[in-house]
């Protein structure tokens, strides 16, 4: 009976050491993530405030192509090119 006790006395102890192992990593990745969410966080605010600045651009119009008649497919293909 004893040697059974500490059989599982030592599972114990190992699965104990494997999750405080499994939370110190996952304690790294959340602290790891939140200086990430907090850089493009700011990074929102930086774009966001120079977009303020910015005046109100007009949408430019572009010059309309001209397009030529063809006589056949072939010099459609040539005026496309």
């Amino acid at each position: 009976m004893k040697n059974q006790l500490e059989t599982r006395l030592n599972n114990l102890k190992t699965e104990f050491e494997t999750g405080q192992t499994l939370l110190a990593d996952l304690n790294k990745k959340r602290s790891d993530l939140e200086a990430t969410l907090l850089r493009i966080s700011g990074a929102i605010q930086v774009v966001e405030e120079l977009l303020e600045e910015q005046p109100e651009e007009q949408p430019k119009e572009q010059p309309k192509k001209q397009i030529k008649q063809a006589e056949t497919p072939e010099k459609l293909v040539a005026i496309a090119e």
